[in-house]
């Protein structure tokens, strides 16, 4: 975008710098960051709370620079100075924060001498419905957006629009030498694609240029792979085409070949995937792919991806609610209200008409080759809603701000330079209702959105660029919510008190602080020679309600207030249910709230049995009191060389999903 440098004010700075941040839940928060987003100086050292939110915000505030100045559009300084001040303060008091993602990239190399802007946002949609158009494109723009940490929706609608010729063997082999870089491997897959695509000659890889395992990757952080998951999802996806050679492509080959893709990804470096399938109701094909009985092949990555279903309105449901009764599946994304509506209490206007899907965890509708940019506000760290509404001028602006950076995809730009869809979220939905009450919350958002509304046409006015398609929404966090002691988006938590653990490296600096305070360090099962395990007592607040509490009437009621009064996209919602109870009102559900929604999914809560080292654990008050009694102060002082561990991006930030195995670590289930 250009080489202008936005600096933040020393003096301003030096008042930040001994200044405690109010990280949440007993150390969690701190801890958290410290392993998750604080990336190592030059000399070595990791980064402040601080020093990460100037990072952030001098980043921020450079891209605006450089896009006002690069259009003459009249750059004030002394404006520009008072406002990143106001950010800052905002994000390191943990009124609101930006994704990680932005935590992570905002203000780096990563974005300011590389220019992949692409990497500030959260997630992204891609249609197959193209196939016949450019074979291999959809396939690639997955890869590479998931090497980049952008979860990423996809469809099944490319079925039957191709036919898979096979490689011609008449022709002799080609060797393709793989770059070292991220753009080498996306153009490795393209190559392989398009050798079965279009029947040219068979293709071999050369992996001689791809750095051993355990080397450190410059920018993005973590050490490499090495070229085994590269290789490995080299010859599985020549198992699947080889398999279907001669055949139109089908809903499970598309499926496959994306899965596969994800899995590589989930093995390579250190960031996962995420993945989001949409498929038609009605196919048998598409609603068995997790069936391992019918496709026993897919047992070892049909994991990868969440997989829901193009609901239609007025549909039959009893058929979908028996098969979530079994595991949560299929979710469902009622396109109809994507397109209509913006909040369901402003009538249709039609003004996504062209959205074709949703990103992982579907609180963002999108067209494809469409990225989003999402921001996490937090409405109870308010004294009033004054005090609200200038957080949300600044959250706003954050992610505006980010539509203003170029991808390396030109569908993509051309899609993000009309739209500038942005994504400001809710979290601590369940504290805010609990310490404030319902209308009042209702009357915040109502009046929040107005004020989003107006800062739109400012902001949009003074850049010179379109108002945003659609502004708000309620994403399903996790690490992010950590920082700030919230409860992730409208979800209600498992358990008032419970145990989190946290798994960090043996050698990690992290640890002699966190036993000198007194918090369970014990060695992690399984990996003992190597990982660590901390306990942290966690009380999310006096009278908060516990997710067994809500019945399924009363978590989809609470989805459809919130996409009424607050997200012009969609709103992110698990639905827990009792199987034994609640499962004959699956269907009654989706058949009323249809009307109300644009996407849900559900859950079944089942007691899969404690394991051991479990991320969360339930206890007592009792034994929260006890646990809490033996800490003492925590002070993480200077850190070196702490390497971020970079697992929880767009994957929003717990959208992710896992194969449910009994080797457990800390990782989230699938909201």
């Amino acid at each position: 975008m250009g080489q202008h440098k936005f600096k933040l004010s020393e003096n301003f700075i030096n008042k930040y710098k001994r200044k405690k941040p109010p990280f949440g839940f007993n150390g969690l928060g701190e801890l958290v960051y410290m392993r998750t987003y604080s990336r190592i100086k030059e000399n070595g050292k990791n980064e402040r709370w601080w020093e990460t939110v100037q990072r952030v915000v001098e980043g921020t505030y450079s891209m605006q620079m450089n896009h006002i100045e690069s259009h003459q559009l009249g750059w004030n300084p002394w404006q520009a100075q008072k406002s990143a001040q106001d950010m800052y303060e905002r994000i390191f008091n943990m009124k609101f924060l930006p994704p990680g993602r932005g935590l992570w990239a905002m203000g780096t190399a990563v974005t300011e001498e590389k220019g992949l802007y692409a990497a500030l946002n959260n997630c992204a949609f891609v249609s197959t419905k193209t196939l016949k158009e450019d074979y291999s494109k959809p396939f690639c723009f997955l890869m590479d957006a998931s090497m980049l940490g952008v979860g990423v929706g996809f469809d099944t609608k490319g079925a039957g629009e191709i036919v898979i010729k096979g490689v011609n063997k008449d022709r002799a082999e080609e060797t393709f030498e793989i770059p070292d870089t991220r753009e080498g491997w996306v153009e490795s897959l393209k190559l392989l694609l398009e050798s079965y695509f279009h029947g040219t000659a068979p293709i071999t890889f050369d992996y001689s240029l791809v750095r051993p395992a355990g080397e450190p990757i410059r920018g993005f952080g973590g050490v490499s792979s090495g070229p085994e998951p590269l290789k490995e999802v080299h010859e599985d996806i020549k198992k699947v085409l080889e398999k279907n050679s001669g055949e139109p492509i089908t809903i499970t080959t598309i499926v496959d070949i994306m899965n596969l893709i994800g899995k590589c990804v989930v093995a390579g470096n250190v960031r996962r995937t995420a993945e989001i399938v949409f498929g038609e109701p009605d196919s048998e094909e598409y609603l068995d792919l997790k069936n391992y009985k019918v496709n026993p092949h897919r047992e070892t990555y049909g994991w990868t991806s969440n997989n829901s279903i193009f609901a239609e309105l007025g549909m039959d449901y009893t058929e979908a609610a028996k098969r979530i009764v079994d595991n949560g599946e299929p979710g469902f994304a009622w396109l109809d209200n994507m397109r209509k509506y913006s909040r369901m209490k402003n009538g249709g206007d039609n003004k996504d008409h062209r959205v074709m899907g949703g990103n992982p965890c579907l609180e963002q509708s999108l067209e494809s080759y469409e990225l989003c940019c999402l921001v996490e506000t937090f409405p109870d760290n308010h004294d009033d809603f004054d005090d609200y509404a200038k957080t949300l001028k600044y959250a706003y602006l954050y992610a505006k701000t980010v539509t203003l950076g170029r991808t390396h995809w030109s569908d993509t730009n051309r899609v993000m330079l009309r739209n500038r869809r942005i994504g400001c979220s809710v979290s601590g939905v369940a504290q805010f209702v609990t310490n404030r009450g319902l209308d009042e919350f209702k009357e915040w958002l109502n009046n929040g959105y107005d004020v989003i509304q107006t800062w739109d046409k400012s902001y949009s006015d003074w850049m010179a660029v379109p108002r945003s398609i659609k502004t708000t929404s309620v994403k399903p966090s996790g690490t992010v919510s950590l920082l700030a002691g919230a409860t992730p988006g409208l979800h209600y938590p498992e358990s008032r008190f419970y145990i989190r653990r946290i798994r960090l490296s043996k050698h990690s600096e992290l640890l002699e602080p966190l036993e000198k305070a007194g918090y369970k360090l014990e060695p992690a099962f399984g990996s003992e020679d190597t990982t660590m395990v901390v306990e942290v007592p966690v009380d999310v607040g006096e009278g908060i309600r516990t997710a067994s509490e809500l019945s399924i009437w009363e978590q989809f009621s609470l989805a459809a207030f919130l996409q009424r009064h607050w997200a012009d996209n969609q709103v992110s919602c698990t639905v827990t249910f009792d199987p034994q109870t609640e499962a004959d009102q699956i269907a009654p559900c989706l058949n009323y709230y249809q009307y109300h929604l644009k996407g849900i999914s559900l859950l079944p809560r089942h007691d899969y049995g404690a394991y051991k080292q479990m991320p969360y654990e339930a206890i007592d008050e009792k034994e929260y009191n006890k646990q809490v009694k033996k800490l003492g102060k925590l002070s993480f002082g200077v850190i070196k060389n702490e390497e971020a561990d970079i697992d929880k991006f767009c994957n929003n930030d717990s959208c992710e999903v896992i194969p449910m195995t009994g080797d457990n670590d800390d990782q989230d289930y699938a909201n």
